[in-house]
């Protein structure tokens, strides 16, 4: 996790100042990086870490932390991890330009490190991500949801990027195609698992998570 911090931080910077800035205020707070964890958890499964490792790794916790600045915007949040979110210091129209800054250059990792196969899964964890945010949204406006729909949700909104930790994990350590699919299905009932937990913080005090409870309840969720 060290090697990939110097990694990581190497293909988060920009030679602008002012969104330099911004970068360095976002990585110094940091959460846990879990979902690089799993890739390398996974990649150590298979066999061993490789160069491919690494890229998978910063290209999914580059998607994460892009997400995690839209959904600020979106739930007009402005604390994440206890300290004020990027959407509160400097607004939504930076914080979405900074986000998709962050999402342009996950891709741009895969690209230039010819992981073809893990731009398509990154493709593909974003498009399930955006479809469960916005079935999430209809939903709360008709206040019609039901078990089933919840967990239709979760699965697309937070397992599919676990799913996709595992399996690109798996896939950099030279798994075969069978192996990476059972990796896959590991990280959606993961993925699942892990959102449900969250979701009940929602319910208790802000001190547990570094976030503000209630949300969910104000959204509607």
């Amino acid at each position: 996790m060290e090697d990939f911090e110097i990694f990581f931080r190497s293909q988060a910077q920009s030679p602008y100042k002012s969104l330099d800035f911004i970068l360095t205020h976002i990585a110094r707070r940091k959460g846990k990086q879990l979902r690089p964890l799993f890739v390398f958890l996974s990649a150590k499964l298979i066999g061993e870490v490789t160069q491919s490792t690494y890229v998978a790794a910063t290209m999914i916790e580059l998607l994460h932390t892009a997400t995690l600045i839209h959904d600020d915007v979106v739930d007009e949040a402005y604390e994440r991890r206890g300290f004020w979110s990027v959407n509160a210091l400097w607004r939504s129209k930076i914080a979405v330009l900074v986000g998709d800054f962050i999402l342009s250059k996950g891709l741009m990792v895969s690209v230039e490190h010819k992981e073809y196969d893990m731009l398509e899964t990154m493709s593909n964890a974003v498009k399930e991500m955006s479809e469960g945010e916005l079935f999430q949204i209809e939903k709360s406006r008709k206040m019609d949801i039901t078990e089933e729909d919840y967990y239709s949700i979760i699965r697309k909104k937070t397992a599919s990027l676990i799913a996709a930790c595992t399996s690109s994990g798996a896939r950099s350590a030279g798994a075969d195609s069978s192996s990476v699919t059972k990796m896959y299905e590991f990280g959606i009932l993961l993925g699942m698992a892990f959102q449900i937990k969250d979701d009940l913080f929602d319910f208790q005090t802000s001190g547990l998570t570094g976030k503000p409870s209630g949300n969910d309840i104000k959204e509607k969720n």
